[in-house]
């Protein structure tokens, strides 16, 4: 099956018209069960360019600086909206930094470009036409003019009063002219926009022609291959060709999926599609897919947009639930009818049996949970009761050494040893201190969970099998499930207590249960390891 979805994407030179129904489908539907492997796959790759941007964020090189807030900035730009303008914000001080013009341009030209996404219109135009477009190289200026006509297009859109939306369309249109004044001919780009341009013409044989030409002749980045796809779709609606734009919306859904694109409207528009076809399960489906998309990239736009169809697809998916209903309960009716009898003798015996088993089964759940509740009293009783002796040893320990520095710096400074208080503080290793805690802390857990490290071992494969170093006693994954088998499930505070960020406690536990034979419920298996 994935095979068929590397077909569908990626040979970008063949239009698949006519493609088999059933195939896209299945993909589609594939895609959409993957989802999420595709999203911590995204993720992974964020997590792996945060790690470098937080390594070289220092202020001494912000041309590389730049270039790492950027690769973020393109990563989020479709995926998050509140990191994407996070990054291109600390681009753009970047910028101003390095007093560039031209990427100051750049960067306020992609921060309009991810306000636009979310549906901040006035906000994303406002920031575009801050900027001063004259003196900037064509390659920024083609970049500007695709941005702002793209702005007055999804305002046309969103706004839908013939009046407004007529105006902001030769807006777009006046600046997707200038656009393809400044796009060098025969590009990617060129094609991009081009295609756009004859489409908002409703010129619909010419737009369809141009993205057909694109596809056919370019190697399209897939972004451009969804956006191109999702285009045909709906030019294909609008010209009377239902089946056909199923077929390319279905390519465009999947290419947004496999992306992790976010800020989409192919899912949508199928959805749409598929329902005016009669299709009405698989309509819901998608369309809740493609609200959970919106809110995931926080678009507010997409939002609203899937809110006002939504209702209309749920209403009907309910109607037909409703007849369905209505037609078990006449089946069931007749049967009880003609059943009837047989079921007034057996009636008073069953219940009479049912009632002895209920109150046998309720005896020894009672009895099972009491003991279960016992153990789990005493188990805590003994944690806490280790636990509170542990940590008032350690913070006496604490205090003691506190009064004795905090004695050692006041004689020095009484006797203007000064030097002597630099060396004392300069040498007071909080690393040290950190791990001798993580030490004492590994020490009495492995005391409370003497079994810890065998029965978590067996979780994994053999091959996945934890193996500690030398003189160690837990390493930081293993230290992150013995908080959590603590009942420190909040990642934040785990990330406090072992002095990392959230993001790279969820690294760690995703690591870890990715190998697990039991990666669904991998926490409660944890929780499950016993105590002394």
């Amino acid at each position: 099956m994935r095979f068929v979805i590397l077909i569908v994407l990626f040979f970008n030179s063949i239009i698949i018209q006519g493609a088999d129904y059933k195939i896209l489908l299945d993909s589609l539907e594939e895609c959409i069960i993957q989802k999420e492997e595709y999203t911590q796959a995204k993720l992974f790759k964020i997590e792996s360019l945060t790690n470098k941007y937080h390594l070289y964020n220092s202020g001494k090189d912000l041309e590389k600086e730049f270039k790492l807030c950027m690769n973020l900035f393109y990563e989020y730009q479709s995926f998050v909206y509140d990191s994407a303008l996070l990054y291109i914000e600390r681009a753009k001080g970047k910028a101003y930094k390095l007093k560039n013009p031209d990427l100051i341009a750049k960067t306020k030209i992609k921060q309009g470009f991810v306000l636009l996404s979310s549906g901040l219109f006035k906000e994303a135009i406002d920031t575009l036409q801050s900027i001063h477009v004259k003196s900037l190289p064509d390659s920024i200026k083609y970049e500007y003019y695709s941005v702002i006509a793209r702005s007055y297009y999804d305002l046309a859109d969103y706004n839908q009063d013939p009046d407004f939306m007529d105006k902001h369309i030769k807006k777009g249109n006046t600046f997707l002219d200038s656009a393809l004044y400044y796009v060098p001919k025969n590009t990617n780009d060129f094609w991009a926009v081009e295609s756009l341009r004859r489409m908002k013409m409703s010129d619909w044989e010419g737009a369809k022609y141009a993205f057909s030409y694109w596809i056919q002749n370019y190697d399209l980045p897939r972004h451009h291959y969804a956006i191109a796809t999702s285009s045909l779709g709906y030019i294909y609606s609008v010209t009377g060709y239902p089946e056909l734009a199923i077929e390319y919306l279905m390519q465009a859904a999947i290419a947004d999926i496999i992306t992790s694109t976010k800020e989409t409207v192919a899912l949508r528009n199928l959805a749409n599609a598929l329902f005016d076809k009669g299709e009405k399960k698989k309509a819901y489906r998608f369309i809740i897919s493609a609200l959970d998309d919106a809110t995931y990239y926080n678009a507010r736009h997409r939002k609203i947009e899937i809110a006002s169809i939504l209702p209309i697809i749920e209403g009907e998916r309910l109607s037909v639930v409703e007849q369905q209903k209505y037609k078990l309960i006449i089946y069931i009716i007749a049967l009880t009818i003609l059943s009837v009898l047989v079921i007034i003798f057996s009636l008073i015996i069953y219940r009479q049996l049912k009632n002895i088993t209920k109150t046998r089964c309720i005896l020894q759940d009672t009895v099972k949970d009491l003991n279960e509740v016992n153990v789990k009293m005493m188990e805590a009783s003994q944690i806490k009761d280790e636990y509170i002796g542990y940590f008032l040893n350690v913070n006496s320990e604490y205090i003691e050494k506190l009064d004795s520095f905090k004695k050692n710096i006041f004689r020095k400074v009484s006797a203007h040893q000064y030097d002597d208080v630099y060396n004392m503080l300069k040498h007071n290793s909080i690393k040290e201190e950190r791990k001798l805690l993580f030490r004492r802390f590994d020490e009495i857990f492995l005391k409370l969970f003497p079994n810890f490290m065998d029965e978590f071992n067996q979780f994994f494969p053999e091959e996945e099998h934890f193996i500690l170093k030398k003189n160690e006693l837990l390493n930081p994954e293993l230290r992150i499930f013995a908080l959590i088998r603590l009942g420190i499930y909040d990642s934040e505070k785990i990330a406090k207590f072992l002095d990392f960020t959230v993001s790279t406690i969820y690294t760690y536990k995703t690591k870890v249960k990715s190998k697990s034979l039991y990666r669904e419920n991998f926490e409660e298996k944890v929780m499950k390891i016993k105590a002394f």
